[in-house]
């Protein structure tokens, strides 16, 4: 596999990675206990170079799992068990309510939506899905760069 510029072709393998000037997608996924399957083969698929960020939502520590991720991408799990819901409630973190606060800060932190070329698969439940596509589209990201299950019927590009 190569990356094609006007001026250069460049080899994509092991050592091109290893290159302090070698160009990086960043990459933003979310998943919770219901898609961890899913999860793991987008992992899969991603060059051994890939960098980002994984948040995967579960209902208590139990959950969680050995993860293989490429080596710079961060993996962080949410326990709801552990998380208050919403603030002033006294509730517990309803699903999807800890994944879309976290993916929330992270995005308005990281993302620049006018050159922005982060790759996004949100693989958790609808509702945390949901209000994470609404906050990045508001931030700018077009919705048809946001993939997310095709039975969610979000309009993006699944």
């Amino acid at each position: 596999m190569s990356h094609t510029t006007p001026q250069q072709t460049v080899a994509h393998n092991a050592s091109a990675c290893r290159a302090s000037r070698h160009t990086r997608v960043q990459h933003l996924i979310t998943a919770d206990e219901s898609s961890l399957a899913e999860l793991e083969a987008v992992l899969a698929t991603l060059p051994i170079c890939s960098t980002g960020r994984v948040f995967i939502e579960i209902p208590d520590a139990s959950w969680q799992a050995d993860i293989v991720a490429p080596s710079r991408m961060v993996v962080t799990w949410l326990d709801r068990s552990r998380r208050s819901g919403a603030p002033g409630t006294g509730r517990g973190c309803a699903s999807g309510e800890a994944l879309a606060r976290a993916v929330t800060a992270w995005a308005d932190e990281m993302l620049c939506a006018e050159d922005d070329e982060t790759r996004i698969h949100l693989l958790g439940g609808y509702l945390g899905t949901a209000d994470i596509v609404d906050h990045l589209v508001g931030l700018g990201i077009r919705a048809e760069a946001i993939h997310t299950p095709e039975r969610y019927g979000l309009t993006t590009a699944r």
